[in-house]
């Protein structure tokens, strides 16, 4: 079982009994959609969520070391990209709104990135937002990917198309970084 550490943060794997944390700011609107995921309905949906989606490997919950509550996830979903350098994998995350603006989130994907460039042995990391996101826009740049793509992909909780960026970090890239 993997662990991460950062100066404020721990990514970890998910456990059963993060369902609380996990729904409370996972049923909050402005999480989910933006990233293409429905608000949760209930703990039980949560919970059903830990032992599915955040149960692959690669997948941590992000914890704030000061209260050592769940204030987010972020990982990798196993989905790669012909368009980038092979061996790459998709970086996914999401943060719970009363933490943002605070610079976890690009915190926590630095060190992600040292872990999918080292023991992952990645050769590219990519990511995505839809174009109406700009917080996820502001940590995908902060954090060194750059810009390659727009497509329109289908919003999952809306069924409509929706302009989406895509972005790649090369592990050459990422270490020429200072």
């Amino acid at each position: 079982m993997t662990q991460l550490e950062t100066k404020r943060l721990f990514l970890r794997p998910f456990q059963e009994n993060d369902a609380a944390d996990l729904y409370e700011y996972a049923k909050d609107p402005k999480v989910g959609l933006p990233a293409g995921w429905p608000p949760h309905r209930s703990l039980e949906e949560s919970r059903e969520i830990i032992r599915t989606v955040f149960s692959a490997p690669n997948t941590f919950a992000v914890v704030d070391r000061a209260s050592g509550k769940v204030i987010g996830s972020a990982g990798f979903t196993g989905k790669t990209r012909a368009e980038f350098p092979q061996k790459n994998d998709e970086l996914g995350y999401a943060l719970s709104p009363a933490f943002w603006g605070r610079g976890l989130m690009p915190e926590a994907v630095s060190e992600l990135l040292r872990y999918a460039f080292g023991e992952m042995g990645l050769a590219a990391v990519w990511c995505s937002h839809y174009a109406d996101n700009p917080q996820s826009q502001r940590v995908i740049e902060k954090s060194g990917f750059s810009f390659r793509m727009e497509e329109t992909v289908v919003d999952g909780p809306t069924g409509q198309e929706k302009p989406t960026k895509f972005y790649v970090l090369t592990r050459e890239m990422w270490e020429s970084c200072p």
